[in-house]
């Protein structure tokens, strides 16, 4: 690890009105992450974490510029909750100051580190909206192990989101990615929507059935399928060659499937729908007043 000072923190967010990386870098070890792509100029090894050193303190200033409070979301690029969040503790930080000012916040995570600020996520709940995303591709723990390496299994993760259904606290799932001859079936789709329904999830985010290759995660993943799935390499290169978007062939009949599923469970699915949920700001203690300074 090492730490790096920024000028600013905040940038127009998909999935809340601003969003902010705390950290730069992950160790998941995600076999497929989009964010190892040469595009984000990245000037460091992926493991090799880079601390926003001022991070907690650039929000806080840059939060005392808005005119009004809005939705402020994290992990879009970069897990919040990766270990050396434990010591760090620049995420819990940084919710502090959204529970202080009466900010909402939404966070994207794989990490069961999530519960260790629950106490956060319910107060700021409690006064607007505070909704955890998470992660889910794989319904088999055991393939989990090799696409998601050094990050809690799904099993967990399904116990985290009915811990955060128990306390009140609002979640959506990510639906993605799903690879091509690895975990595009129906077996798995219906093993994470049992979950989802189980946990009580508000929504799922879902582009389809297949996932992302660019410059710089596209020669790991490859390497990856090398050490765990061989010859599945030379398939993708046969099908795909140099493509950035990777359908599964199974693509039409899950998407679906998974929609009509959706619709019979109850649960608010396609990313129009969901981002809608996430950007809208609630005011749950209309008239009172949050003091910006």
């Amino acid at each position: 690890m090492h730490y790096k000072k920024y000028k600013t923190i905040l940038s127009a967010g998909f999935s809340a009105n601003s969003g902010m990386n705390i950290y730069r870098g992950c160790t998941h070890g995600c076999i497929y992450c989009d964010s190892r792509s040469k595009c984000y100029q990245m000037d460091h090894d992926f493991e090799d974490i880079e601390i926003k050193e001022n991070a907690p303190e650039m929000l806080l200033a840059e939060l005392r510029k808005k005119r009004a409070r809005c939705m402020i979301g994290t992990g879009a690029m970069c897990d919040p909750y990766i270990p050396l969040e434990k010591e760090i503790q620049h995420t819990r930080r940084c919710l502090e100051h959204l529970d202080r000012l009466g900010f909402g916040a939404t966070v994207i995570t794989k990490s069961d580190l999530v519960l260790r600020d629950l106490d956060l996520l319910q107060s700021i709940n409690s006064k607007t909206k505070c909704v955890v995303q998470m992660t889910l591709t794989t319904y088999d723990d055991d393939l989990c192990r090799i696409l998601e390496p050094n990050v809690c299994l799904t099993s967990r993760r399904f116990e985290v989101l009915c811990q955060l259904r128990d306390a009140g606290i609002p979640t959506v799932v990510w639906f993605s990615p799903f690879l091509p001859f690895i975990n595009d079936n129906e077996e798995n789709l219906r093993g994470l929507l049992d979950y989802c329904e189980e946990a009580q999830v508000r929504g799922i985010i879902f582009y389809g059935v297949g996932m992302t290759l660019r410059e710089g995660n596209r020669e790991y993943y490859y390497a990856k399928l090398d050490k765990h799935f061989p010859g599945l390499r030379g398939k993708y290169e046969k099908k795909y060659r140099n493509s950035y978007s990777i359908v599964s062939p199974h693509n039409e009949a899950l998407s679906k499937f998974v929609y009509s599923e959706c619709q019979r469970r109850g649960i608010m699915c396609g990313t129009k729908k969901v981002f809608a949920y996430l950007n809208k700001f609630e005011d749950k203690l209309l008239g009172d007043q949050y003091s910006l300074f």
